[in-house]
C-alpha cells in the first residue's frame, strides 16, 4: 500500500460523519473553503503551496478492497454504508490559487464543490498537504528576499518530520526559488537540481586533511565543495590553496568551500582573503548551520562574503513559525449559505473570490468578496478541476517558480523586508458583511 495516498490517512470523525450523511441521504451540494484564520506574528504574507500534490489525490481518491474490509472489521461502521464506499470517488470541482500565489489572513486558498459526503472527507488530507507546503514555501521565500541573487539549497531532510515531508519540503523550497536540494530522491520524483558536498566524518576518517581533500576530489573530479572547519578552518583553506595546482593539473575543478562552524562570518572573511591571497578567486564560499533567514541577513548585513547557503533544520520545521492557523470550513449546502458563529472562529459566509488590485507593478489592496458581485482588481481563484478531473496538465515546477518570483517583486517593500509591518489591507466586501449580518440575525 502505498500509506500517502490511502483514503484511510484522515481523522476518524470524516468517517463517522460519512455514514451520518449516508444515513440522512444528504447528498446535496457542499461548498468548502480552505484558508488561514491569522498570519503567525513573524509573517506578513504566506504563500500558497501544495497545489498540485493535492490535486493529484483528489484524481486517485478510493477505497481499496483490504480498506473496506479493515473498517468492516472496526464494527464501528454498518454493512450498507460501507458497501456505498466502495464506487466512492471525488467528482466535484475545485478552484484555488495558483500554486505559487502570496495570500493573506481569510482568503480561501482552495475552494471545493462538490456532494456533501466528498467534500467532507478530503478535509483532512488536504489540509495535510496543502499547511505543510505552504508553511515551507513562505519560509523559503523569506530566505530568498534575504539573500538575493545568493544560491540557496535545501539542507533539512534529516530533520524533517518523516520521510513525505523531507520529498516535500524539497519540492516546497524550490518552487519558493531555492537552486535546489540535497535530497535524493526529489531529483528522481521531481526533478530539482541536486547539490552536496562532503561530511566531517570524510576527513575524520583519514589520518591527514590533505587526503581526505585529495580523495574526495579525485572521486569527484567535476564538481568539488570541500568541507573546511572539521579541525581549524583557516589552517583547511590553507592547505587547499596548497593543493589547487595539482588539483588543476589533474583536470579537478573545485568549485566552493563549506563552512558550518563557529563564527561562519569571520571564519568567511579569513577563508575569502586566504583564498584570493593564493589566486583561488573562482572557488565560492557556502555557508550552513542552524541557518535561516534572520541570521543570513545579519551575516550578508556584516558584510560576510558568502556566495549561497545550506539551509536545513530551521526551514523545513519552519522553527520559528513550525503551524499555520489553516481551516477547511463549509460556506455554502444545499443552495443556501452557511456561517460558523463560534467564539472567535467565526467564517465569512458563501462562495467567496479575492479580488487583488495591483498599481504601478505592486500589491495595493485585496477584497475578499462574494463570487457573484465582482469587485475591482484581479480574481484570484481560478477553476482548476472539474468532475473530479484536471482542467490542465500539472504545472511545471518552472512555471511555478516563475510564478513565485514575480509575485515576490510585486509585494510592498515592507513585507520583503522580512519585517514586522502593519497587515497588508484585506477589504471585507459590503455585500459580504450583509449576508454575514442576515445570517446572524436567523434562529439556529
Amino acid at each position: 500500500m502505498n500509506i500517502a495516498n490511502s483514503v484511510l490517512l484522515t481523522d476518524l470523525y470524516q468517517l463517522t460523519m460519512l455514514q451520518t450523511y449516508h444515513a440522512e441521504r444528504m447528498q446535496e451540494t457542499a461548498v468548502f473553503e480552505l484558508f488561514a484564520r491569522r498570519l503567525p506574528p513573524e509573517r506578513g504574507f504566506l504563500l500558497a503551496a501544495g497545489l498540485e500534490p493535492a490535486l493529484n489525490w483528489l484524481e486517485n481518491l478510493h477505497f481499496t478492497a483490504g480498506e473496506l474490509d479493515w473498517l468492516a472489521g472496526c464494527g464501528r461502521f454498518s454493512p450498507e454504508f460501507l458497501a456505498s464506499l466502495a464506487g466512492f470517488r471525488f467528482t466535484g470541482a475545485v478552484h484555488a490559487l495558483p500554486e505559487g500565489t502570496a495570500f493573506f489572513a481569510d482568503e480561501p486558498i482552495l475552494r471545493i464543490t462538490a456532494p456533501l459526503p466528498q467534500a467532507q472527507l478530503v478535509e483532512s488530507r488536504l489540509i495535510n498537504l496543502i499547511h505543510f507546503q505552504t508553511l515551507v514555501a513562505t519560509k523559503a521565500a523569506r530566505c530568498v528576499l534575504a539573500a538575493p541573487g545568493k544560491l540557496l539549497v535545501d539542507f533539512g531532510m534529516r530533520r524533517a518530520h518523516g520521510a513525505e515531508a523531507a520529498l516535500l519540503a524539497a519540492r516546497a523550497t524550490y518552487v519558493a526559488g531555492f537552486a535546489g536540494t540535497a535530497t535524493v530522491l526529489a531529483g528522481m520524483h521531481f526533478g530539482i537540481p541536486l547539490f552536496g558536498t562532503m561530511a566531517h566524518s570524510l576527513v575524520q576518517a583519514h589520518d591527514r586533511e590533505e587526503d581526505a581533500f585529495l580523495h574526495f576530489a579525485a572521486a569527484q573530479p567535476g564538481n568539488v565543495t570541500l568541507l573546511l572547519d572539521t579541525y581549524d578552518t583557516e589552517a583547511a583553506a590553507r592547505k587547499l590553496v596548497e593543493l589547487a595546482p595539482g588539483f588543476q593539473a589533474r583536470g579537478i575543478a573545485v568549485r566552493g568551500v563549506r563552512l558550518d562552524s563557529g563564527d561562519i562570518g569571520e571564519h568567511a572573511r579569513r577563508v575569502r582573503r586566504i583564498l584570493d591571497d593564493g589566486d583561488l578567486r573562482q572557488v565560492t564560499v557556502f555557508g550552513s548551520g542552524d541557518l535561516d533567514e534572520h541570521r543570513i541577513g545579519e551575516l550578508l548585513a556584516s558584510g560576510a562574503p558568502f556566495d549561497g547557503f545550506g539551509i536545513g533544520t530551521r526551514l523545513d520545521v519552519s522553527t520559528d513559525a513550525p503551524t499555520l492557523d489553516m481551516v477547511y470550513k463549509l460556506q455554502e449546502y444545499a443552495g443556501k449559505p452557511r456561517r460558523k458563529r463560534s467564539e472567535g472562529k467565526a467564517t465569512w459566509p458563501g462562495r467567496k473570490q479575492v479580488y487583488r488590485r495591483i498599481v504601478d507593478g505592486a500589491f495595493a489592496d485585496d477584497c475578499l468578496g462574494l463570487e457573484d458581485h465582482p469587485r475591482p482588481g484581479e480574481p484570484l481563484l481560478i477553476p482548476v478541476m472539474e468532475n473530479g478531473r484536471r482542467l490542465q496538465p500539472p504545472t511545471p515546477l518552472a512555471a511555478i517558480r516563475d510564478r513565485v518570483r514575480a509575485q515576490l517583486a510585486a509585494l510592498p517593500p515592507a513585507l520583503r523586508a522580512n519585517r514586522t509591518t502593519p497587515p497588508y489591507p484585506v477589504h471585507i466586501a459590503p455585500e459580504l458583511r450583509e449576508l454575514t449580518d442576515r445570517l446572524d440575525r436567523e434562529p439556529h
